[in-house]
């Protein structure tokens, strides 16, 4: 918990990874902070790989109550934690580390992020299924699990090369869910689309040839944002699919980050205003 919730002192936060220059996670905390008063509360971005990480956070002293962990950090993360969530557990990496029983303790609000986005988009309620993932790199791993936690029972991961798969599957695994690894090149990009959502973690070019295919999507999370739309959340919203974004998952995460951090509930529609403002109005960011 933070040594001074209150927010009349300096308790520190921060956001850790390489590069950061561009994280938009200080809009979100800093508008978090100025709406439930904590005005003595700072948010910075700290520029550190992974091999460094577990050093600079050793090195903190004790006014630092939380950091959020990107790219390529997330993994150290989790093994520099002395307590873990189950689903960060699950995930195999963490984002927050929040100060605890005089250590840290990891969690992966990155779960927060699929759920939230696809709940607020009122693209997916829950039921058995399973759903399809394009790609499997660190996002893909917490988006199993967000599987899982929406209810459903499986994940199909398509993937360039299957051996790069293993552990994304290995998430999904730990976290109850049937998982098959299909080889991109073999897939029927058509008969995807069927499934109860389908989440694209990669590039808006690589999937030029298959746009046709899955444009009958019931349900897309594109993990792209910039530029919006891409070619795929366009195809999917001409047909009345729901869609979800990388830019909702961002906002969404931040909510329990924000309560880990100040043991107090999170200011949901000051920190979704200050993110619009950011970007630009790009994206309607819709809330539970």
């Amino acid at each position: 918990m933070p040594t001074d919730p209150s927010g009349t002192g300096g308790c520190r936060a921060a956001v850790l990874g390489k590069p950061v220059a561009h994280s938009l996670s200080p809009v979100l905390h800093e508008a978090a902070y100025r709406a439930l008063g904590m005005s003595g509360w700072t948010y910075e971005r700290i520029e550190v790989d992974e091999a460094g990480l577990p050093e600079l956070v050793a090195g903190l002293g004790p006014e630092w109550v939380g950091l959020s962990v990107t790219m390529p950090g997330k993994r150290a993360a989790l093994d520099l934690a002395t307590s873990a969530t189950a689903r960060a557990a699950a995930v195999g990496a963490a984002n927050t580390l929040v100060r605890a029983d005089g250590g840290w303790l990891a969690d992966c609000t990155d779960v927060d992020g699929v759920t939230g986005a696809l709940r607020a988009a009122g693209s997916l309620t829950g039921g058995a299924g399973t759903g399809v993932v394009l790609g499997a790199g660190g996002t893909a791993a917490a988006v199993v699990v967000a599987f899982a936690e929406l209810g459903l029972t499986g994940a199909r991961l398509v993937v360039r090369e299957p051996a790069r798969a293993e552990r994304t599957a290995a998430a999904a695994r730990r976290a109850g869910l049937a998982v098959t690894v299909s080889r991109w090149s073999d897939v029927d990009f058509t008969e995807l689309a069927a499934a109860p959502v389908v989440v694209s973690t990669v590039p808006a070019g690589a999937l030029g040839p298959h746009v046709d295919h899955l444009a009958g999507a019931r349900c897309l999370l594109d993990v792209v944002y910039h530029p919006w739309p891409t070619p795929l959340a366009e195809a999917v919203d001409a047909r009345g699919g729901r869609l979800a974004t990388g830019l909702d998952m961002l906002l969404h995460q931040a909510f329990g980050q924000v309560e880990l951090f100040t043991g107090r509930p999170a200011p949901r529609e000051a920190m979704r205003d200050a993110l619009r403002a950011a970007t630009g109005d790009i994206l309607p960011l819709p809330l539970t």
